[in-house]
C-alpha cells in the first residue's frame, strides 16, 4: 500500500501523528491490539481504561508500547476515584495523550501538562469546551448526538462549528464520521481532525468477535436508539430486542440482574467494595444521577462485555453510532486510515476547484 497524502493540521502537530484521524476510547473495544494498529496506520489510537483496573491499564500500556513506537493516548474517567493514580501511570510510562470522558479537574490537567502529556477532554457542549480550555486543555473532542455510547442531543453539524467559534484550541469532531467525506467536512467546519468509534470497532484489527461484527453490519440507519433506561444517561445503542424491552420494563424488575452483574464486574476488575463505593459517589456527583440511576450504571459494563468481549450474539446492549448503517465492510486499520485520508484529500481538491477567481 502506497503512503497516503499528508493532511497536516493542528491535531497532527500537537500529537505527533501522521493523520488527523482518532480512534476513540471505547470500553471493551479499544485495547492494545486496536490502539497499536491505529498508531501504526498513522492515526491516534486511544486506549480505553474505564473497564480496566490499574494493573490491567499498566499492562495494556506496556503492550501497546511493545507493538508500536508511535504516539497513542489513554482515555480516563475524570470522575474515577483513582483518577490521580491513573494519571501517574500515564506519566510514568510517558504516554503522549490523555483523553477524558467528562471534564477533568484543573489540577489533573496541570499535572499532566507539567509532564508533557497532551490533554484532550471529550465534551458535549460549548460551555464545557470553554471551561476546559480556560483550565489549560490542549484540545477538545466534541461528540455530536449521532455518536454511539453516551451522547447528547445536539447534532455534530451544529455543535462542532459552535465550539470551533468559542475556543482557540484544536477541536476534534466526533459523532457520525466514517469516511473521507466526513473528514473533509469536519476540516471545512474548522475542526483539526475527526474521532471515529463505530468505524474502528468494525475493522479486522478490532478484537470484537466476528459474530458480533456481523451483527453490527446487519443494522441500517434506523438501527440505533438513544435511551436513558440503560444507566440513567442518554446512551446510543443498537436497537435490539433487549433494548426495546428495556424501554418497557419497570425499574424494579432490573434490580436483581443488575446486582449480579455488578458483583461480576467487581470480581473481574479486582476493585474493593470501598473503591466501588468511592467511584460511584464520584460519578454521582459529577453527573447528577440518582442512586437508582447509579445502580443501573453499575449494570452496564457487564452487559456490554457480554457481546463485545464474550461474543454472545444474544447480548442486547451494544453501543453504536448512527453511522453503523453506512458501514458494510471490515478493513484493517491501515486500509481504513489510508482510505479516509485519500478520499478527504480528493474531496477537498474537488471543493477547491469550485472556487471562482
Amino acid at each position: 500500500m502506497t503512503t497516503p497524502p499528508m493532511l497536516t493540521t493542528a491535531l497532527t502537530r500537537l500529537t505527533g501523528v501522521d493523520h488527523p484521524v482518532v480512534q476513540t476510547g471505547m470500553g471493551w473495544v479499544a485495547g492494545a491490539r486496536l490502539v497499536s494498529a491505529t498508531a501504526e496506520a498513522g492515526g491516534l489510537g486511544i486506549l480505553a481504561s474505564a473497564t480496566m483496573g490499574t494493573d490491567e491499564l499498566e499492562r495494556q500500556i506496556i503492550e501497546v508500547q511493545e507493538r508500536t513506537e508511535r504516539p497513542f493516548g489513554v482515555n480516563l474517567r475524570a470522575d474515577a476515584g483513582d483518577a490521580e493514580q491513573r494519571v501517574d501511570i500515564l506519566i510514568r510510562h510517558r504516554v503522549k495523550v490523555a483523553s477524558f470522558a467528562l471534564a477533568p479537574r484543573r489540577e489533573l490537567i496541570e499535572k499532566l501538562k507539567e509532564h508533557g502529556v497532551v490533554v484532550i477532554p471529550s465534551i458535549g457542549a460549548v460551555r464545557h469546551a470553554e471551561k476546559v480550555a480556560a483550565w489549560g486543555a490542549d484540545a477538545v473532542m466534541v461528540q455530536g448526538g449521532e455518536g454511539g455510547g453516551h451522547t447528547g442531543a445536539v447534532p455534530t453539524s451544529i455543535l462542532v462549528p459552535s465550539v470551533v467559534a468559542a475556543v482557540d484550541i484544536p477541536v476534534v469532531a466526533a459523532g457520525g464520521f466514517h469516511d473521507g467525506r466526513g473528514l473533509a467536512a469536519a476540516l471545512a467546519y474548522g475542526a483539526a481532525g475527526v474521532g471515529m468509534g463505530t468505524r474502528f470497532l468494525l475493522t479486522r484489527d478490532s478484537a470484537v468477535p466476528d459474530a458480533i461484527k456481523q451483527r453490527y453490519l446487519g443494522f441500517g440507519l434506523d438501527g440505533t436508539v438513544v435511551t436513558t433506561k440503560a444507566d440513567g444517561m442518554p446512551h446510543r445503542l443498537l436497537r435490539t430486542e433487549y433494548i426495546e424491552g428495556l424501554e418497557r420494563r419497570a425499574g424494579i424488575r432490573q434490580l436483581l440482574p443488575t446486582l449480579r452483574r455488578s458483583l461480576a464486574f467487581k470480581r473481574m476488575s479486582g476493585m474493593s467494595w470501598r473503591g466501588l463505593a468511592t467511584d460511584a459517589a464520584s460519578m454521582k456527583k459529577a453527573t447528577g444521577r440518582s442512586w437508582a440511576q447509579m445502580t443501573l450504571a453499575a449494570n452496564t459494563p457487564m452487559l456490554l462485555k457480554a457481546g463485545l468481549v464474550d461474543g454472545d450474539t444474544r447480548a442486547g446492549m451494544l453501543a453504536a453510532g448512527q453511522v453503523v448503517g453506512m458501514i458494510d465492510d471490515l478493513p484493517s486499520c491501515e486500509e481504513l486510515v489510508d482510505r479516509v485520508v485519500r478520499d478527504a484529500v480528493e474531496q477537498l481538491q474537488v471543493a477547491a476547484s469550485c472556487l471562482i477567481d
